[in-house]
C-alpha cells in the first residue's frame, strides 16, 4: 500500500505531449516497415521459389541474414554506417529506424509468404497453365489469393512483433514511447512510473492490433458469412 501511496502520476501528464508524440512516432515506424516489409517481402518470398539461381541465392543470403542477426546490431549499423556512407550524412532517426525496420519486416515476411505459397496444392498451378494462363498471371489470379488467407495470422503476428520491436529504435534517439518514458525517469530519477505507462501504452496499443487482426482473420476465413448473406440464409431456414 505505501508502494501505491508513493505513485506520481502527476509527473506523467506533465509530459503527456512527449507521451502522445511518441505514439504517434511508434506507429509511424510500424506503419511504414510493415507496409514496406510485406510489399519487400512478397518479391523476396517469390525469389526463394524461383529456379532461377541469380533470383533464388540472394533472396536466400538475404533472409539468411536479417534472420540470423540481430534487429538492434541492424539499426546501428544502418544508422551509423550505411546512410551516411550512401548519403554522406545521418537522415535523421526515422528513417534510419523505419528503413531497419522494413528490412528486418521483410525477411521474416519473405518466410511467411514463401511457405503460403507452398502450402497451396501445386494442382492449383498446374490447372491455370493447362488452361494456357501465363505463370505471372496463375501466380497473381490463382495461388496468391488462396495463399493470403493462411497468411494472414502469421503475418499479423508479424505485425504485433514489429510494434515492440519498434522500441529498439530508441537507441538512435527515436522519440518513442520509450524514449518518452526514459526522458521521464531522467528528470525526476523515477523509474516505475515512466516505465510502467510506457508498458501500459505498447500493451493497448498491441490488443487493439490484435483486435483488428482477429477481425480480417474472420474476415478472409472460408467460413466467414457477411452479415447480409446471413440474414438471407436466416430468412430462407425460417421459411
Amino acid at each position: 500500500m505505501d508502494f501505491l501511496d508513493n505513485i506520481r502520476f502527476d509527473m506523467i501528464w506533465n509530459y503527456k505531449e512527449l507521451f502522445i508524440r511518441g505514439i504517434w512516432v511508434t506507429l509511424s515506424l510500424t506503419a511504414v516497415g510493415y507496409i514496406g516489409g510485406v510489399i519487400f517481402g512478397l518479391f523476396l518470398g517469390i525469389g526463394k521459389l524461383s529456379k532461377k539461381r541469380w533470383v533464388y541465392y540472394p533472396s536466400k543470403f538475404y533472409v539468411d541474414f536479417f534472420r540470423g542477426t540481430p534487429l538492434l546490431v541492424q539499426i546501428l549499423l544502418i544508422h551509423t554506417a550505411l546512410i551516411p556512407s550512401i548519403f554522406g550524412q545521418s537522415l535523421g532517426f526515422f528513417v534510419s529506424g523505419a528503413t531497419a525496420l522494413m528490412l528486418n519486416c521483410a525477411a521474416y515476411n519473405a518466410e511467411i509468404i514463401r511457405a503460403g505459397i507452398q502450402s497451396i496444392e501445386k494442382g492449383q498451378m498446374e490447372a491455370a497453365r493447362s488452361l494456357g494462363m501465363p505463370r505471372k498471371e496463375a501466380m497473381r489470379y490463382i495461388v496468391l489469393p488462396q495463399a493470403i488467407r493462411r497468411m494472414v495470422p502469421p503475418l499479423g503476428n508479424e505485425l504485433i512483433a514489429l510494434l515492440k520491436d519498434s522500441s529498439l529504435v530508441t537507441v538512435i534517439a527515436a522519440t518513442d514511447i520509450l524514449y518518452a518514458g526514459k526522458v521521464v525517469a531522467g528528470a525526476y530519477q523515477r523509474f516505475w512510473e515512466p516505465y510502467i505507462t510506457a508498458a501500459i501504452l505498447y500493451l493497448i496499443l498491441t490488443w487493439i492490433f490484435t483486435k483488428l487482426i482477429t477481425y480480417v482473420e474472420k474476415r478472409y476465413s472460408n467460413s466467414y458469412i457477411p452479415s447480409q448473406r446471413r440474414r438471407i440464409f436466416s430468412f430462407g431456414r425460417a421459411s
